[in-house]
């Protein structure tokens, strides 16, 4: 985005635009960045609006609390290491490796207490501040190692201009900051809770050309030619997949042709790595509302790929809340695009055997229809699957995929709280217990899909469950079990968020009476009322997990 452009965006912006008031931090002056800022923000119908710390320097705006919703981080090496400042000149007396790394830990350190903040790292050439040459590189090595800890985005090294910085104080290339501004308003857009769908368009995303009139022989996805961009875009799929995020497919085109490619076995992607594979000639809006709902996910966990902007358009005029991203036209858009995906999708580095097998389990649940009927109808079909439940004890052993339940999952979720490791080992130290539960049916199994914490005193502070298995009545049973477990009323610390309806609906049975700010089960009502629900589950409990 050059000036003249970024002018007129501004003066198209609708006056009653969404506000976004974010905070910008970085040493020097800002220069034009913030007039870019709010230009990049025009131009996705958002009214930016970034304030200055009272001071320009990084070091000082760390030493007071956040004062916006929203903060931006632009760093450089000398914010990190102050004597690597060009404007200071270059320091006469020598210059102590460990104690300049230490000075960049402490800003690390101090940088992590800002939890709102998103960091962009502008990796600009050093001064000579050692007298071996290698050590001078492997400061730039230390200190880019150290920014990544706060899974700072990289700007290009281009972007960095000495002659600014040293005449104005402003370290930005003229000609790269529309780029860069473009670059964090996408970064402050983004969901600050990673998405769990990707929705594929396939002709010409997921290879190029179009299947029903090249046919499968002329499409090319290999790593050579016109199929390379293709193919780099289905390993990062690949790769997303391999870690939990579930893909799946939407494409105008004849069911039987669309699937015609991932038989030959030449492809990188499967069918197998796909939850469902849609191919129609409907609106691709109503095709991913479908996946959505047969998933039991929010829209805003769902990413769209397309390389058409009329599908692109439609779909984000009909489900404003999925998250829209064109694939690139040609090889030069790439690797901004991955990066968007990257980030739209940031993930745990501790990927357990739930994640590698997401894809099989929600294919497994997408068989279950989406009832808009009463409850009978839809127990009566669940009665037909067979489901056996088996609660496990993990106040001892292994408890990751029940910390993990607990820290990610959103729709299922008494009160929103997460749990650190520490947090959870203390409660159980003082006496509380730690359940779990593994769902399994006629089709397989479905992996340990519910994490229960209860306190010493009897007060559930923690209860979540996979939305892959709503509908299922899971909660029903598990919850009947625990109240038989104990001779006092069940108590739960249940608080409404922004996102846990379907926990919500499951509370507001008269069963669970409020109280105190808690809500109390009646045990003997709840028991009386959810009988069927029960015998839809064979029930095991296994207490010697270790």
């Amino acid at each position: 985005m050059k000036f003249l452009q970024a002018h007129q965006t501004l003066a198209q912006l609708d006056t009653n635009a969404e506000p976004l008031p974010f905070l910008l931090g970085l040493s020097g002056t800002p220069g034009p960045l913030p007039f870019f800022l709010r230009a990049a923000a025009a131009a996705r119908s958002v009214r930016a609006e970034p304030h200055l710390p009272e001071f320009n320097t990084l070091q000082q705006l760390l030493l007071s609390p956040p004062a916006a919703p929203f903060e931006i981080f632009m760093l450089l090496p000398w914010d990190l290491a102050a004597q690597a400042d060009w404007r200071s000149g270059i320091p006469s007396g020598p210059v102590e490796y460990d104690r300049l790394l230490h000075d960049a830990r402490t800003v690390i350190e101090r940088l992590e207490q800002r939890p709102a903040a998103s960091y962009y790292y502008l990796p600009a050439p050093l001064p000579p501040l050692f007298r071996d040459p290698p050590t001078n590189v492997r400061i730039e090595s230390d200190l880019l190692q150290l920014v990544a800890s706060l899974q700072a985005n990289l700007l290009p090294s281009a972007a960095f201009s000495l002659q600014n910085y040293l005449s104005t104080g402003h370290p930005l290339a003229s000609d790269c900051i529309g780029e860069v501004a473009t670059t964090m308003v996408d970064g402050l857009l983004a969901p600050r809770v990673p998405c769990k769908v990707l929705v594929t368009d396939l002709d010409n995303v997921m290879w190029h050309g179009t299947i029903a009139e090249d046919g499968v022989d002329a499409i090319q996805f290999e790593p050579q030619g016109l199929g390379y961009r293709f193919f780099i875009y289905q390993t990062l799929l690949a790769k997303l997949q391999a870690e939990g995020v579930l893909l799946a497919a939407a494409s105008r085109n004849d069911p039987d042709v669309a699937q015609l490619p991932f038989a030959t076995g030449r492809m990188v992607l499967r069918k197998a790595n796909f939850v469902t594979i849609r191919a129609g000639y409907g609106a691709k809006s109503t095709q991913i509302r479908d996946i959505a709902q047969r998933l039991n996910l929010g829209l805003n966990s769902v990413v769209f790929v397309d390389d058409n902007p009329i599908e692109l358009a439609e779909v984000a005029k009909s489900l404003p809340d999925v998250h829209c991203v064109p694939f690139p036209d040609n090889d030069a858009g790439l690797p901004g695009f991955l990066h968007q995906l990257n980030r739209l999708f940031r993930r745990s580095t501790n990927v357990t055997d739930e994640d590698r097998r997401r894809t099989e389990l929600y294919r497994i649940g997408m068989e279950v229809p989406v009832s808009q009927t009463d409850g009978a109808d839809i127990i009566d079909y669940l009665q037909t699957l067979q489901m056996r439940l088996v609660i496990a004890d993990r106040t001892k052993g292994d408890r990751c995929r029940a910390l993990q339940l607990i820290n990610k999952t959103n729709q299922f979720n008494l009160n929103g709280e997460r749990l650190d490791e520490p947090a959870l080992e203390d409660l159980i130290a003082k006496g509380g217990r730690l359940y779990t539960a593994t769902l399994s049916d006629r089709h397989g199994s479905h992996g340990e899909i519910l994490a229960c914490l209860v306190s010493a005193e009897g007060t559930i502070v923690a209860f979540v469950m996979s939305c892959r298995v709503l509908q299922r009545r899971v909660e029903h049973a598990f919850i009947s079990w625990l109240a038989a477990q104990s001779e006092h009323p069940l108590r739960l610390s249940f608080k409404r968020t922004p996102r846990n309806s379907p926990l919500c609906t499951f509370v507001s049975d008269p069963a669970f009476i409020p109280q105190a700010g808690a809500l109390i089960l009646d045990r003997a009502r709840f028991l009386a009322d959810h009988e069927r629900e029960r015998t839809l589950f064979a029930l095991d409990v296994d207490v010697t997990t270790d």
